[in-house]
């Protein structure tokens, strides 16, 4: 009796709220995705087609963070479904630039934008998907990295652990040349703190990083803030630089708010 064949692997993608550019990213693939597919079942991916697999699933990739209530009952439904959750750019690693509402009044954003905020019902807070559910890795990035994202799915479905650089991006300005923009150009650049994955691409154009992808594992942000301190940036103007794409990532976080002029005393 001949083999039975083992069925592929099944593969979702999953979108909370984000602006859907990490799942485009999996489609600027092109090459490497149609190999792909022939290796797994793309059991779940909106994004690119309407055609939807029950779980449940091999390896969720989850774009977005929670905002919602209703997302956030989702979101433990689709970790029960998924042997293994990646989630995948700042949205779902950190809430995103979303996540300014967290040190405001959600309802003075609300009426801001909205003709009837009587209609909207949304969380006070934009959180990451670790905040609610076990997360077996997290992928940086706004967007993320195409090659890291092949990287991570090639690892799951071949069971290792993938390999993700966790460095700062001023490696990445030594490996590709760059003039530091900080030090010549007393340019404002984060890339000290801020996690590799970019190529370094602002520093390559003569601008200072702006922590797309997150803190590094190591960052000295007091240390950093000096820097910035000392090329005449004001305490708001830090506050400001570290509250965009990953603002509520702890290390961002917590020392945007120590430069709060909200904090000062008297």
């Amino acid at each position: 009796m001949a083999e039975l064949l083992k069925p592929k692997p099944k593969l979702a993608v999953w979108k909370f709220a984000s602006c859907d550019g990490c799942q485009l990213s999996i489609l600027d693939l092109e090459d490497e995705l149609l190999a792909l597919a022939g290796k797994v079942e793309i059991a779940q991916f909106l994004e690119a087609t309407r055609s939807v697999s029950e779980g449940p699933y091999d390896l969720s990739l989850v774009e977005g963070s929670i905002t919602t209530a209703h997302d956030a009952e989702r979101i433990q439904e689709v970790r029960r479904q998924s042997k293994a959750l990646v989630t995948i750019g700042a949205c779902a690693t950190s809430g995103g630039i979303q996540a300014l509402r967290n040190f405001r009044d959600i309802n003075d954003f609300i009426a801001a934008v909205y003709a009837r905020p009587d209609y909207i019902d949304t969380l006070a807070t934009s959180t990451s998907i670790a905040e609610h559910v076990p997360v077996d890795f997290e992928l940086r990035g706004c967007p993320v990295n195409k090659h890291q994202l092949l990287e991570v799915v090639t690892a799951y479905l071949f069971g290792r652990k993938p390999t993700v650089a966790r460095h700062s991006v001023c490696l990445e300005c030594k490996m590709r040349g760059n003039v530091c923009v900080a030090v010549a150009h007393d340019t404002p650049c984060l890339g000290p703190v801020t996690q590799a994955g970019c190529g370094a691409i602002c520093p390559a154009y003569d601008r200072g990083c702006y922590g797309c992808y997150g803190p590094q594992d190591t960052p000295q942000m007091q240390a950093m803030t000096k820097v910035l301190q000392s090329n005449k940036m004001e305490r708001p103007d830090i506050q400001r630089i570290l509250q965009t794409f990953n603002v509520n990532a702890t290390p961002f976080r917590e020392e945007s708010q120590r430069h709060d002029p909200a904090n000062d005393k008297g």
